[in-house]
């Protein structure tokens, strides 16, 4: 039975885990996206995703944003802007990283991706020396996990952020 496009990217990622991604795999992703040419968006994410593994921010960072011009679908899409602000952040675009990521909180607030959208969210406000800040961030995405305290530890976690002011 022929494997799927999807099938044989996931394959690419599952060889690469527990590996540095290195040239090898980036011409691997490389291969399988001209399958599908260079308009469409999810290569394009697959292409920076490669990049953004292998240490290469700078280069992901323009297929991030191609691939979300070009529009991804609702799976991929947060994927995307979460790896894109966290590749701002390595990259020490800190505003950009803060901008990217705060829109995607706005439309992911509900989402499978939120956790994960606070969690880039913290570290871009530690790496841009607000660190009380992002452990807030932090923290309020935690307390809807936590069996009990809600009321005091958000109270806490906001009391937290204005330490940085």
């Amino acid at each position: 039975m022929t494997k799927t496009w999807d099938e044989r990217i996931d394959e690419v990622w599952a060889e690469a885990t527990g590996e540095e991604v290195g040239d090898d795999t980036i011409a691997r992703i490389d291969a399988l996206a001209a399958e599908r040419g260079t308009d469409d968006a999810r290569a394009e994410f697959e292409r920076a995703g490669a990049r953004d593994s292998a240490g290469r921010p700078a280069e992901a960072v323009q297929l991030y944003r191609r691939a979300l011009a070009l529009g991804l679908d609702d799976e991929h899409r947060p994927q995307c802007v979460i790896q894109m602000a966290s590749s701002l952040r390595n990259l020490g675009e800190f505003e950009e990283a803060l901008s990217v990521i705060r829109a995607e909180e706005e439309l992911s607030s509900d989402g499978p991706y939120r956790d994960a959208v606070a969690t880039v969210h913290a570290l871009i406000l530690a790496s841009s020396g607000r660190p009380a800040h992002g452990l807030s961030v932090a923290l309020l995405a935690l307390v809807p996990h936590l069996p009990r305290y809600h009321r005091s530890m958000t109270a806490y976690a906001h009391e937290i952020a204005e330490l940085d002011a």
